[in-house]
């Protein structure tokens, strides 16, 4: 796993998910991140650390955009703006974000074998709290 540090664009998954995000169209970004989260989420078995790397990254930028969330500002994130996103994204981010930290994922498996381990898994944790502060909308329902 080529990482360099623990955010979620901090290595080379997360950089090359970046990528695509820019490569995308701006109208078809958010589409982009759904189909990162559904497929974490859809997966049974053995999650792949490619796809947790990218619902990882996918939820810091839905979160980004939640109350409390704060902006991306790793050098290896997306350069191309992202637009407002479906407040539904943030209900996907949770469950994504529970798939990548739960047994049978090769991504926090990966991360567990390291000392960085602990200090990853509070920053999933806080990228949680900040999509699942966020379930109440703006005007209140």
């Amino acid at each position: 796993m080529g990482s360099w540090d623990i955010g979620p664009f901090d290595n080379d998954m997360g950089a090359d998910f970046a990528d695509t995000l820019d490569e995308a169209p701006e109208t078809e970004r958010e589409n982009v991140l759904r189909t990162a989260l559904t497929s974490t989420i859809a997966t049974r078995g053995y999650l792949d650390a490619f796809e947790g790397a990218e619902a990882v990254a996918a939820a810091a930028l839905i979160a980004a955009q939640c109350p409390g969330g704060a902006p991306i500002t790793s050098s290896h994130g997306p350069e191309e703006s992202i637009p407002v996103l479906s407040f539904d994204l943030r209900a996907l981010a949770l469950d994504a974000l529970d798939r990548v930290l739960a047994e049978n994922s090769e991504l926090a498996d990966l991360w567990d074998e390291t000392g960085d381990g602990p200090r990853w898994r509070r920053n999933i944790t806080h990228t949680r709290r900040i999509c699942a502060g966020a379930e109440t909308r703006p005007d209140g329902t």
